[in-house]
């Protein structure tokens, strides 16, 4: 039902020069999008509360909501072309009234948790990049035509949105940084099985696509008002550095149901983790951090195992604000299986020390689009060291891409045989004790397969030389910064 004017606003944007990407389209879309929301949620809101004669108040006042400046109507609820700002006068009013009062909100806000809180954090992130007022106010009046007033309204544009984020992800330089394939997130979740009064975290939340898949998996069934209530404010945290995957993500848990999300925009790898205390720990940690990045020595201080490698320290932050007896699934470049050198070596020695190490999912390349590198997921409990691990090769049997992409179907073997750790041609189990005990490598090694000494696909030979450039590009992106 949306999905032609989802359609329509990105021909007015592609129109538009302030916006030449996938991301700005993301970006202005999410801003407009999110405003549309919050006016029918305050709508819907005043009109339950005057059904049983209590009043309401409005969070945005008057003059700065969405249906008195963006969408104006008549007595008969037709479009008031006359009150309709346009033209300069439109960008002006959003770019020097709007705005700086949506950003206020964070000042005025009680608190990190409530919805004012991120109006004026995500208003704070962003601006709008229109240059022309016809084509703001073109797109508006057709993000005027989206509702959200049914749950039907709410899935469709959850899933429209999802859609969008995946051109995005797929589009460029981006892709894993803003997009994990659902089906892979779906299995991880099915494996760890998280349980309502759980607490659920990611710290490199991008697009949050982790925690609304975890939100879609609980809410299946019939659930008590205090589940509901448990799910929307005591479940799901997150935490993401960059200002668009941040306001990405607060807008997609909205789309899913959950209002206020609890995200915090932040560098996570900038806390210090000897200061984390018990009652910060999390039950489930679900997560695919960036890898690639080379961290500065001020932010490796803040970890016993010092390493410029992003993931590596995302790894030990998980490790670390797990509960005993938590649950983890995290993706990691393959290479982190076998790396040599000291920081790799003293991390794989300390997940299995420390941790149950006790799946290890290899995936092939193509599963993220756009990124030639290979990863694994590992999945573990804190609390008893490894004894064994069990190994998936997953093998959809053809060569993936954008449009022969990673789907559902391809992991229910995984998930299958996972559930008991069953050997089959695809899936073996290795004994903790017959490891290497000064390298500690883990390297996916199937000895159910014969090896094969075929030559490797160009495309994705292709592929991880573009992985190599991009990473390349952000280590000197990372010196130029430190000069």
């Amino acid at each position: 039902m949306f999905e032609q004017t989802f359609k329509n606003i990105d021909d007015v944007l592609w129109k538009e020069a302030g916006c030449t990407t996938e991301l700005d389209y993301t970006e202005q879309t999410s801003w407009m999008l999110f405003l549309k929301y919050l006016d029918d949620l305050e709508h819907e809101k005043a009109m339950s509360a005057e059904l049983v004669g209590k009043p309401y108040a409005f969070i945005i006042d008057q003059p700065y909501r969405w249906s008195s400046w963006a969408a104006p109507k008549q007595a008969d609820g037709s479009f008031d072309h006359d009150k309709a700002l346009t033209g300069d006068d439109l960008i002006d009013y959003v770019n020097d009234a709007l705005f700086p009062y949506l950003r206020g909100f964070k000042q005025r806000a009680t608190g990190p948790d409530t919805i004012e809180y991120k109006i004026g954090e995500i208003f704070g992130e962003i601006k709008s990049k229109f240059q022309s007022g016809y084509s703001l106010r073109d797109a508006l009046e057709l993000m005027d035509g989206l509702r959200f007033r049914t749950q039907t309204e709410k899935h469709e544009l959850s899933h429209l949105y999802e859609a969008k984020i995946k051109n995005m992800g797929n589009a460029g330089r981006n892709g894993g940084e803003y997009y994990t394939p659902r089906p892979l997130i779906r299995a991880m979740i099915a494996v760890t099985k998280p349980k309502i009064g759980e607490r659920i975290y990611d710290g490199a939340a991008g697009s949050a696509g982790f925690l609304c898949e975890a939100y879609d998996y609980l809410r299946r069934g019939d659930l008590s008002t205090s589940q509901l209530q448990t799910l929307q404010t005591k479940t799901f945290y997150g935490k993401e550095k960059k200002s668009l995957a941040y306001v990405i993500a607060i807008m997609n848990m909205i789309l899913h149901g959950i209002e206020a999300p609890n995200i915090i925009h932040t560098n996570t790898l900038a806390e210090n983790i000897s200061d984390i205390q018990d009652k910060d720990r999390f039950d489930v940690i679900l997560a695919n951090p960036p890898f690639g990045g080379k961290e500065r020595p001020e932010v490796q201080q803040n970890f016993p195992i010092k390493t410029g490698e992003t993931a590596f320290l995302f790894l030990q932050h998980f490790i670390k604000y797990l509960k005993a007896g938590g649950r983890a699934a995290v993706v990691i470049k393959n290479t982190f299986l076998s790396n040599s050198d000291g920081a790799a070596r003293s991390l794989r020695k300390e997940l299995l020390e420390n941790c149950n190490l006790h799946t290890v999912l290899d995936c092939p390349g193509g599963t993220f689009i756009g990124a030639g590198v290979k990863t694994v997921v590992l999945f573990f409990e804190k609390g008893a060291p490894t004894r064994k691990a069990w190994y998936y090769q997953l093998d959809p049997g053809r060569n993936m891409g954008k449009t022969n992409s990673l789907n559902d179907n391809d992991l229910k073997e995984f998930v299958a045989l996972q559930a008991s750790f069953a050997d089959s041609e695809k899936s073996w189990s290795v004994d903790m004790k017959g490891i290497d005990q000064t390298s500690f490598d883990l390297s996916v090694k199937n000895p159910n397969k014969a090896e094969e000494a075929a030559l490797r696909d160009p495309e994705d030979i292709i592929a991880e030389m573009a992985a190599l450039d991009i990473e390349s590009a952000g280590i000197l992106e990372e010196i130029r910064g430190m000069l």
